[in-house]
């Protein structure tokens, strides 16, 4: 009997490490509670929770004609770190996926889950992974491991950016070469005034200074991108975030 009482006790020590390896890093709150969709809202038909991650998910039978997000409800962090790990998937490795994670970005069409901001994109290619994105905004300001500098842009320019390339922080030979297509990947990103930087499995993919002080986002929603398109699948879990001064 008191083997057995050791044997239970054994395994119950067991079963409780993945929570403890699980614990949110010193200094995080962890904003996915791994469960339901508590705290966060989108369009149920294709937001879910599955296999411990947030899902979002389009099918032959079930497309949408415009992006559509989850936004995260309980803040609006301005300066801040964010820790996520994401997986994007297509039909087979050929096919589409793009998604995205918003940050300082507003909701523009509440009914819709529609959202415009920053966001540093990915894609199943990884053609664009890593980047900095303003999605409803000045589109596209960079590629993939580029140091920048955002400038302010013209009275009539409305909201075409101004871009200086200061350099090269990472090739997109290395970028490709972090990137783990299909699996499950670690995305940082780091928002201090306006300074922004991403991060794909410790690589170092986007270091933007945001001086366009007409359109640069000082704070905003957090939100996870399902894109229109082929049929695809986008999870993210172990969301992590800590405000920053």
């Amino acid at each position: 009997m008191k083997s057995l009482r050791l044997s239970l006790a054994s395994l119950a020590l067991f079963v409780l490490v993945p929570f403890a390896l699980a614990a949110a890093p010193a200094g995080f709150k962890e904003i996915f509670n791994g469960r339901d969709l508590k705290g966060w809202e989108g369009n149920t038909a294709f937001w879910s929770v599955r296999d411990g991650a947030l899902t979002g998910q389009t099918t032959d039978a079930k497309p949408i004609e415009a992006n559509t997000f989850l936004v995260w409800k309980k803040g609006k962090p301005a300066n801040f770190e964010l820790r996520v790990t994401f997986r994007l998937t297509g039909q087979n490795d050929k096919d589409f996926g793009n998604s995205g994670i918003q940050y300082r970005s507003k909701l523009i069409d509440p009914a819709a889950f529609v959202v415009g901001g920053y966001q540093a994109d990915m894609d199943l290619s990884g053609k664009y992974v890593g980047m900095l994105y303003e999605e409803r905004g000045r589109g596209i300001l960079m590629n993939p491991g580029e140091k920048i500098r955002v400038t302010a842009a013209a009275p009539d320019a409305k909201k075409k950016a101004t871009v200086e390339k200061l350099g090269v922080i990472s090739t997109h030979e290395q970028i490709l070469a972090a990137y783990k297509k299909g699996e499950w990947n670690e995305f940082t990103i780091i928002a201090e005034g306006n300074h922004c930087r991403h991060y794909l499995n410790g690589v170092l993919t986007a270091d933007v200074t945001d001086d366009d002080t007409t359109f640069a986002p000082k704070d905003g929603v957090l939100a996870l991108q399902l894109h229109k398109g082929p049929p695809m699948t986008i999870q993210f879990k172990n969301i992590y975030l800590k405000s920053l001064p």
